[in-house]
C-alpha cells in the first residue's frame, strides 16, 4: 500500500462542487499527467479542450442529459480521440496515410489513448484533493458537441471529466470481487461460478444502494444492467463516427 494506491482505491465519483475554478497551474498539472500515460506506438492520438466559457458548460450539461455538474464544476476537460494532425503530417511528410488513419485499428488507438490519458487526469486530480465524474452523457448529442466544441475531421468527443473541489461526501461504490474480474491463464466462463460471484455482488451493491438512501433504494446490479441494456441507446454511433473519417475500413 502507498499513497498512489490509496487515492485510486478511495474513488468515488462526485456531483456537487463548490463554486471554486480551478487555478491555471492546477489544470497544467493535470493535462500533464495524463499526458504521461502509455500510447501505442508514441502515437498520442487524443486531445483535451477545457471548457471554462460558462454559456458553453451550460450548454454541454444541457446535451450531456441535463447533468448540471457539469456547468457548476470547477473545470470540464473533454477528451477526444484525435488524428487530425496525423492527417496533416501525412500532407506534410509527403505520405500515404489515409488508409492507415481511416481504419478500425487507428479508431481503437485513439479511443485507448484518449482512455488511458483521462484515466492518468482523474487519479492526478484526486491525489490533489479534488473531486472528479466521468461524462459519457456527452455521446448522447455527439453532432451538437462537436460542433459546440468546433472538432474538425478525424477528431470525436468521446467523454467529459467534471474535476472541481467536492462539495458532497460520498461512499465508494463496490466493484465486482475480484475473482469475477481476474482470469489467471484462460478464461472462466463456467455459468453456475459467474452466477454465484454475480448473486454475492447483487447482495452487496443492494446494501450499498439501501445504506445511502436510507432504504429508499435497493436494487440489484443484474438488474440495473438489464434494463439499461434492453434500450437501444446511441444507434447513430457508427455512423457519426465514420462521418468523422474513423473506423472506416
Amino acid at each position: 500500500m502507498n499513497r498512489t494506491i490509496e487515492t485510486m482505491l478511495n474513488h468515488r465519483s462526485v456531483r456537487k462542487f463548490k463554486d471554486e475554478k480551478l487555478s491555471p497551474e492546477q489544470v497544467q498539472m493535470i493535462v500533464e499527467a495524463a499526458q504521461m500515460a502509455s500510447t501505442s506506438s508514441f502515437i498520442q492520438a487524443y486531445s483535451i479542450i477545457g471548457v471554462t466559457d460558462p454559456d458553453k458548460k451550460k450548454k454541454l450539461a444541457e446535451l450531456a442529459g441535463g447533468q448540471d455538474y457539469v456547468s457548476d464544476s470547477g473545470h470540464f476537460f473533454v477528451f477526444c480521440a484525435d488524428l487530425y494532425r496525423h492527417s496533416l503530417i501525412g500532407q506534410w511528410e509527403s505520405a500515404d496515410v489515409e488508409d492507415s488513419i481511416t481504419s478500425m485499428e487507428k479508431f481503437m488507438v485513439s479511443v485507448i489513448d484518449a482512455s488511458l490519458a483521462a484515466q492518468n487526469a482523474a487519479v492526478a486530480a484526486e491525489s490533489m484533493g479534488l473531486g472528479i465524474c466521468y461524462i459519457g452523457g456527452l455521446r448522447n448529442n455527439l453532432p451538437e458537441v462537436s460542433e459546440l466544441l468546433e472538432t474538425p475531421e478525424h477528431v470525436i468527443p468521446l467523454f467529459g471529466l467534471t474535476v472541481g473541489v467536492p462539495d458532497q461526501e460520498t461512499a465508494v461504490k463496490p466493484r465486482m470481487p475480484f475473482q469475477t474480474i481476474y482470469h489467471e491463464n484462460s478464461y472462466r466462463h463456467q455459468e453456475e461460478t459467474v452466477k454465484q460471484e454475480l448473486y454475492e455482488y447483487n447482495e452487496a451493491i443492494s446494501a450499498y444502494y439501501h445504506d445511502r438512501t436510507a432504504g429508499k433504494r435497493s436494487d440489484k446490479w443484474t438488474e440495473q444492467m438489464a434494463t439499461m441494456l434492453q434500450r437501444k441507446n446511441r444507434m447513430y454511433m457508427k455512423n457519426f463516427v465514420e462521418e468523422k473519417n474513423f473506423a472506416k475500413k
